[in-house]
């Protein structure tokens, strides 16, 4: 075979195979994009007896129940910045004199976790929360966190609303 021969050949299957990957990334480039999955604010999570909650394992949703504007964001921004996990925050109609935490489970371990660092004047009502996790409700004579527990010993077997692993 001549030399021009094999050169004219070489050139034809390299074009059949840059015409193939052309094809292939075309139809790569114009399928859609995967759908952005969003990941829940919280997922149940069992603890057992012995084991310790700390704040990170706890995701709490601040509400204000004041005529104060902004006291819902600024107690969500204190509380994480002691480790608690952001859930989601807002107003709810009502008033509320200091502080309250609505939960359907007062004896859960989040709970007084989340009540240490609220101080004496706060009141748990078992009643639905309006969203996910530790539900604090703020009311028009709230000022500040106190120093509350690092941590907070299981004495039975409990389930939190904890943030997702990422």
């Amino acid at each position: 075979m001549s030399r021009g021969a094999r050169t004219a050949i070489t050139l034809s299957v390299l074009c059949v195979v840059l015409a193939i990957a052309g094809l292939w990334g075309w139809t790569a480039a114009m399928k859609p994009l995967p759908a952005k999955v969003d990941t829940p604010i919280c997922v149940d999570k069992t603890i057992d007896a012995g084991e310790k909650v700390f704040p990170q394992d706890v995701t709490i949703s601040v509400y204000n129940a004041s005529d104060r504007d902004g006291l819902a964001g600024r107690t969500m921004q204190l509380l994480t910045d002691v480790g608690f996990a952001e859930g989601s925050s807002g107003n709810v109609p009502g008033q509320v004199g200091v502080v309250q935490i609505w939960t359907l489970d007062p004896e859960s371990p989040a709970v007084a976790l989340v009540a240490s660092h609220l101080g004496d004047d706060v009141e748990v009502q078992r009643r639905q929360p309006p969203g996910d996790g530790v539900a604090v409700v703020v009311g028009d004579d709230f000022e500040k966190l106190v120093k509350g527990k690092k941590a907070v010993v299981v004495e039975s077997d409990a389930e939190i609303c904890s943030p997702p692993i990422a």
